[in-house]
């Protein structure tokens, strides 16, 4: 319910008032019916461990609760941080904190975990690169996001949608849509659609890669000037060296392509090659 700006929800038998907060890009989902396919896609037993990022006013919480053995939430917002400490479920342990800066391996120390999340979507693409920094950590994540970065992540080669977070997810997580999701869906709602995902952690990455840091530094330069070639496009994030076209020659891939038409195993080509040759051919 709304009131002067507010949005009024229940928690456990009292109504809880908060103004949202567009600096934390607070949206609360108000939708029943999206919460109980996003549970639903989760696939909940009593024996899991869950974390949730953003809570906000508990929409998703007060479901979760009784479904899993701990649950872990991380809220950055100091008031909606308290509510939830006053909760009384022993099985809920709440984390107050920026979940950017929060020490995930230090706090979730009883892996495997599910994740289930209404990220705010101005640092989804930045709890995204932290989610794949401990992905160890996860058999299973729900989240939403905006529409536009939802089909990034789900986006194949050769399309505009396909790009670093594509190529990063999709080498340890099977991504699929789980539904798209309107505006109204939430207060306030935001100005864009949104869409829920469920990513499924591989047994072993798509592409094995000998050294992550700089697979995703090629990735990132790959695609950091999409409208350039490839061959141009690494000059720029400094990672070429002479003879950097016939090497890419060697490995199958044309040094005039554009980062978009490479496949994930090319990537992991291009990385190994590009790794071992400004290693001065020390592999």
């Amino acid at each position: 319910m709304r009131d002067n700006g507010a949005f009024r929800q229940p928690v456990k038998g009292k109504s809880m008032q908060h103004r949202p907060k567009k600096r934390f890009g607070q949206n609360f989902l108000r939708d029943q019916q999206v919460v109980e396919q996003i549970i639903e896609a989760a696939d909940l037993e009593s024996t899991d461990n869950l974390l949730e990022i953003g809570p906000g006013l508990g929409a998703l919480t007060d479901r979760l609760l009784p479904c899993v053995g701990q649950l872990h939430v991380m809220e950055l917002d100091r008031g909606l941080a308290a509510a939830l400490q006053a909760r009384p479920e022993a099985n809920l342990q709440v984390h107050m904190g920026d979940a950017l800066r929060l020490d995930w391996g230090q706090l979730l120390v009883e892996p495997p975990y599910k994740l289930v999340a209404n990220l705010p979507y101005n640092i989804s693409s930045q709890i995204l690169f932290k989610i794949l920094d401990n992905r160890q950590l996860f058999s299973r994540l729900v989240l939403m996001f905006q529409q536009e970065v939802g089909d990034r992540l789900c986006a194949e080669p050769n399309s505009k949608q396909y790009g670093i977070l594509s190529v990063l997810c999709q080498n340890y997580f099977d991504i699929r849509r789980v539904v798209r999701v309107p505006p109204g869906a939430f207060f306030p709602p935001p100005k864009v659609h949104s869409v829920v995902l469920c990513f499924d952690a591989l047994d072993q990455p798509r592409v094995a890669v000998a050294d992550e840091v700089f697979f995703r530094r090629v990735v990132k330069g790959a695609f950091g000037q999409r409208r350039k070639t490839l061959r141009n496009s690494l000059k720029g994030a400094g990672l070429a060296f002479e003879g950097l076209n016939e090497a890419m020659e060697g490995i199958g891939i044309d040094g005039g392509r554009r980062a978009e038409t490479l496949t994930l195993e090319e990537f992991g080509a291009l990385a190994e090659m590009l790794r071992c040759r400004l290693a001065e051919e020390s592999c």
